[in-house]
């Protein structure tokens, strides 16, 4: 009894064994076929292993399917590459790394066109999944907006310096600062001379002996010293000599570089202050060296200031300095603006936009479409037909928005300004493969000629 006991648990355990051993196949069977088939991702994967577990025949299910296989196989892809890293590459679909779809690239043989070393075809699938966009090379002026900073000042060519006639000392002086500002006829300072004195009795002399050209030589001399013609005419109505003097301003403006006080001595050689106009203004600023080209007197400028929010000032470029900054490489631009209202003050931070167009019209392409390297710069042109290659080009000035090309491309073509970057990468692989084909087949006529050399003179014997 004991011994039937003991088989029949023996027994129940063998088929708890076999029970959990076919659970454990089963599990692992459908986790390979969902493994493979997310990883291969391919029909003729997925159908061997359908057919594999059902044993059906699905190739009449899916109808059309073998009609899509016979077309795609009239036109092969040489290999599949993944999106984000050209150099994985694969024969057959499959995921790439970072789990995307790899991308067929044909071959330009597939196509029947032969545009020679660095030519590829890519599907239209591939060209809308990548956002490939294209531009036409272009013939007209290049366009630049140059942005710069700048700083307000006066208008130099009304910029008037202040210095004595004489040699004197300062007794009133009516200005009190720099910057402040003075009417054209407000007094700006008295001055002491002895020699303006004497220059006075001399006329009050004349005058005394009716001596025409006695007078009228005192006058021409107080007039050469400065003297004002009121100051003349009061002199010979009163006679009284003035033993202060006193100057005026000879136009509105601003005081500046005030370099006097009350008592200063001065002469003919000192410098006591400067008045600018202020209704014109003038902005200086600075360009690069590789910009220089593209500035020209009497361009367009736009400025702003941070003083007034908002505002908005034009004015244009009247000069271009001639030289350039040794220590900056920059070449001073100088611009003029009208300040009917006053608002521009002088040593103002002013942000400058100088608007340039070049004089003669040229090839242009967007900046976006060059592929520049340390050595060489690159387009890509869109030949057709799911066509691209990549040439190299000279490049000249750079606009706004465009560049000038000065060879490698031809008005009317079309070049890649999106999606370049991974297309030049297999062009240039093809061209590199295409070179080691020829080289290849030089290397083989060389070599079966020199064996044939060889060769023949055994023949002869």
């Amino acid at each position: 009894m004991s011994n039937l006991n003991s088989s029949k648990a023996s027994l129940s355990g063998s088929s708890l064994v076999g029970v959990f051993i076919g659970v454990a196949v089963g599990v692992f069977l459908g986790f390979a076929i969902v493994v493979i088939a997310s990883r291969y991702g391919s029909d003729d994967a997925e159908s061997s292993f359908i057919q594999l577990i059902l044993g059906d025949d699905i190739g009449d299910r899916e109808g059309g399917r073998g009609n899509k296989k016979s077309a795609a196989s009239q036109a092969k892809p040489i290999y599949w590459v993944a999106p984000m890293d050209s150099n994985f590459r694969r024969d057959k679909p499959g995921l790439s790394p970072m789990g995307m779809d790899l991308i067929a690239v044909y071959g330009s043989d597939s196509s029947g066109n032969d545009d020679g070393p660095g030519t590829v075809k890519i599907s239209s699938a591939v060209i809308n999944n990548l956002g490939v966009r294209t531009a036409v090379v272009e013939r007209r002026q290049l366009e630049s907006s140059i942005r710069t900073v700048g700083y307000v000042r006066y208008d130099e060519d009304n910029l008037i310096h202040i210095h004595p006639r004489v040699e004197g000392w300062i007794d009133t002086l009516y200005v009190q600062a720099a910057g402040d500002p003075v009417k054209k006829g407000q007094p700006l300072y008295a001055l002491y001379s002895p020699t303006l004195v004497n220059a006075q009795e001399e006329l009050l002399l004349a005058l005394e002996r009716k001596n025409k050209r006695l007078i009228e030589a005192a006058e021409q001399r107080l007039r050469a010293l400065q003297i004002p013609a009121a100051t003349i005419s009061a002199l010979k109505k009163n006679r009284k000599v003035k033993q202060s003097v006193i100057f005026f301003s000879p136009l509105d403006g601003v005081v500046d570089h005030l370099q006097v006080r009350k008592g200063f001595f001065v002469q003919p050689g000192t410098t006591m202050m400067a008045i600018g106009s202020v209704e014109q203004v003038w902005v200086e600023a600075e360009i690069f060296e590789r910009q220089a080209s593209l500035v020209y007197q009497g361009a367009s400028v736009t400025m702003t200031l941070n003083y007034l929010p908002g505002g908005v000032w034009r004015g244009v470029v009247d000069y271009v300095y001639p030289v350039i900054d040794a220590k900056t490489r920059t070449m001073k631009v100088r611009m003029r603006f009208s300040n009917e209202a006053g608002e521009l003050k002088p040593n103002m931070f002013a942000q400058v936009v100088i608007e340039t167009a070049s004089e003669a019209d040229t090839l242009l392409v967007p900046k976006e479409a060059l592929i520049r390297t340390g050595r060489m710069n690159r387009l890509v042109m869109a030949l057709g037909e799911g066509r691209f290659k990549t040439v190299e080009v000279g490049v000249g000035r750079f606009g706004t928005d465009f560049v000038e090309i000065l060879s490698g491309v031809a008005e009317g073509e079309r070049v890649v300004t999106s999606a370049q970057f991974l297309i030049d990468s297999e062009s240039s692989k093809t061209s590199d493969f295409k070179r080691l084909d020829s080289s290849a087949v030089a290397a083989d006529i060389e070599f079966n000629g020199q064996a044939q050399s060889r060769i023949q003179p055994q023949a002869v014997r």
